[in-house]
């Protein structure tokens, strides 16, 4: 019988390179199309501010983590600092966080194909599900390769993207729409040009943008040396920030006006379409595609992972706990990608809806596993003081920090609220929450019963 432990595969490179890729997918290739409608250049602020709180947020998992060579993921610290129904709660609700942000990834595979081929979207979204599949079964090494070259893809086309724009406002290159000048930033509407109200509705989509960035946590237990990986992956995360998101946005919107962007439509694509390169939008166009799928992948792999985790602490059917003879736990992972095909479904049912649902549904309950890292290292910092004296990778100004990051997501979740293209999300995401108190309460009174008939 194989042993429930999942190999240490994972090398130096694979976790900086899986740290790469939480931090660049569908977000920012995609969705950062509609944040642009909506916020125009003032969403370089946006994205700044939600990647400087994530940052803080990852500084707070590093050091929790790092804290108990036991701990595995942060459902374990949520169970040691909060209680059981908080590793349980957040552990599912993990699972949903990244089953959504899977979803809306392979609703994006979809919507790249159309790019080439007049089909629908939900065609390539399956063939793309069963294969990433297969790959998946086999060895955790595999999936850490894949990230690997996916995540050099996405860092030599962002790295294209820039020299590219840089060489273009140095030579004065003009457009169809007009001169590549550092004066497009401001010269149509200025920084703010929908007012504070269209920079703040941008915020929904950004922290969707940044999902993933705490899937070197997840990693966590499967890389060779945590104490040395951990802390090289998350300190390297406001530079890519700075780089991949500021960096790369500042350049876009360089070489197109804000205004020539559309929702709908990666704003890569369009940019080197708008330069008079056919044939490299072709190929930008293939690079967003295999990064929606990078994404994707990621997915699926801490999904199923999240379901291990949770089975072996008896918060999960049992058999979520197998592993196949390559280490993988296989039936976590035929279940995480039964529920992702809802995607490929929502995109044949509502394609011009469907990403703006499941990404909005994604971004909250992610706030909602980011606010419970900030609680849980804010209850450790209380209750454990020597474990955090002797901290090799102290979380910086805390608690003032712990408290301003919480009270940041608390202002976007507001916002969501008085915004149209959210509210209906936001208010049907609590059903979820409910299910799974009602699911605790149940496991809980069922136990109960067990011990006393015993």
């Amino acid at each position: 019988m194989a042993k429930k432990e999942l190999k240490r595969d994972l090398k130096n490179r694979h976790v900086q390179l899986i740290a790469i890729g939480g931090t660049i997918g569908t977000g920012l290739f995609l969705g950062s199309g509609k944040a642009i409608q909506l916020a125009g250049p003032s969403i370089i602020f946006a994205y700044l501010i939600v990647g400087i709180a994530c940052f803080f947020v990852m500084r707070a998992l590093g050091e929790l983590l790092l804290s108990n060579a036991g701990y595995q993921s942060f459902t374990d610290f949520a169970e040691d600092y909060i209680g059981p129904w908080a590793a349980y709660v957040t552990g599912w609700t993990y699972w949903f966080c990244w089953i959504m942000t899977a979803m809306a990834d392979i609703i994006a595979v979809g919507v790249y194909v159309q790019y080439w081929f007049d089909i629908p979207q939900w065609i390539p979204a399956f063939i793309c599900l069963i294969l990433l599949l297969g790959l998946n079964l086999l060895t955790v090494k595999l999936f850490g390769e894949l990230e690997f070259w996916f995540a050099l893809i996405k860092v030599i086309t962002i790295l294209a993207l820039i020299i590219i724009g840089v060489v273009l406002l140095v030579i004065g290159f003009k457009t169809d729409s007009g001169t590549v000048t550092v004066k497009n930033l401001w010269g149509h509407g200025g920084l703010f040009p929908n007012g504070i109200s269209g920079f703040l509705l941008s915020f929904q989509m950004v922290v969707f943008a940044f999902v993933g960035v705490e899937l070197v946590g997840v990693s966590a237990a499967e890389t060779s040396n945590p104490r040395k990986n951990i802390p090289s992956a998350i300190n390297k995360i406001p530079l890519r920030i700075l780089f991949f998101y500021v960096g790369a946005l500042i350049i876009l919107l360089c070489i197109n006006p804000w205004t020539q962007l559309n929702a709908a439509n990666s704003p890569f694509v369009k940019t080197f379409t708008l330069v008079g390169i056919p044939i490299a939008a072709g190929i930008i166009n293939f690079v967003v595609l295999t990064s929606a799928a990078s994404a994707c992948n990621s997915g699926m792999f801490s999904t199923s992972r999240i379901l291990f985790n949770l089975s072996n602490h008896e918060q999960g059917p049992a058999k979520f706990a197998k592993l196949n003879k390559n280490h993988v736990p296989s039936n976590a992972l035929f279940i995480s990608t039964l529920v992702l095909s809802v995607g490929a479904l929502l995109s044949k049912l509502i394609p011009g809806q469907a990403f703006g649902i499941v990404t909005t549904i994604s971004a909250i309950c992610f706030i909602w596993v980011w606010s419970i890292i900030l609680i849980c290292h804010l209850r450790y910092k209380k209750s454990r003081p020597d474990l955090h004296e002797k901290s090799i990778f102290k979380a910086p100004f805390t608690p003032f920090i712990n408290y301003a990051v919480l009270t940041l997501f608390v202002f976007i979740l507001i916002i969501m609220l008085f915004a149209e293209a959210t509210r209906v999300a936001l208010l049907l995401t609590p059903l979820w929450f409910i299910l799974l108190f009602a699911m605790y309460s149940y496991r809980r009174k069922k136990e109960k019963d067990i011990r006393l008939s015993a």
